[in-house]
């Protein structure tokens, strides 16, 4: 008796595997890419973004001479098969529908430097709605600290989730190289974040900030006691 239950089990399990595999083949529409994740900053934080503030370096800039795009490597790198504005893009945006190759094709996109809310579809018209922005910029980093990185800290920096948000494109284009003292988001509800954001990549690669940058951080997390630094 104890044999042929045996039997009897092994031949159930198998029907379910050969039944599963049948709804797979014939439902290829329902299953989708998944792109790589990375964290958020509601999931994890760490120090106190004041604290950290005063402990980064305060210089003045240094001169841009030999700043380049190509300094932080040649576009955006890839994770898994994905680059990283499609990885961050899916982070960022929720109800999102996927393409072939990791590409993103739309999603709803809650802008946290204007408070807007975009339905993104990806064309050659309407891409450009949503982009990725470099919370410390490139050229930024560049004037403070980011010569003496190595070329593949420097590309590490570019392509780091810590340091990329999507953003309303409008608002990107206004910031460009702008760093704190020149540039704050319009929805003041995010300048806490978008600040102790700032302070967490430079901490993280060893750049400073200038005295004018400093006094309006100071300015900014006065008013959100205890903001913590994202982690990612």
């Amino acid at each position: 008796m104890g044999n042929a239950f045996r039997v009897r089990r092994v031949i159930v399990g198998l029907a379910s595997l050969i039944c599963l595999a049948t709804i797979v083949t014939q439902s290829p529409d329902s299953w989708q890419p998944t792109l790589p994740t990375t964290s958020t900053s509601s999931e994890v934080a760490t120090g106190q973004a004041s604290e950290e503030l005063a402990q980064l370096p305060t210089k003045g800039r240094a001169p841009k001479t030999g700043y380049t795009r190509a300094q932080f490597g040649d576009g955006w790198a890839m994770k898994l098969g994905c680059d990283m504005r499609n990885i961050i893009l899916n982070r960022d945006m929720r109800d999102v529908v996927m393409g072939d190759g990791c590409k993103v094709v739309s999603g709803l996109f809650s802008d946290p430097y204007t408070g807007s809310t975009i339905q993104f579809t990806r064309g050659a018209s309407t891409s450009a709605d949503v982009q990725i922005d470099h919370v410390v910029a490139l050229s930024n980093a560049w004037q403070t600290g980011a010569q003496q990185l190595t070329p593949q800290q420097r590309i590490e920096l570019a392509n780091d989730p810590l340091n990329l948000l999507a953003s309303d494109g409008k608002a990107n284009q206004e910031k460009s190289d702008g760093d704190a003292a020149t540039w704050l988001p319009s929805n003041k509800a995010f300048r806490c974040q978008y600040v102790a954001r700032q302070i967490a990549v430079k901490r993280k690669y060893t750049l400073w900030v200038t005295t004018a940058e400093r006094d309006v951080m100071n300015a900014v997390l006065a008013k959100c006691s205890g903001q913590l630094l994202p982690k990612e």
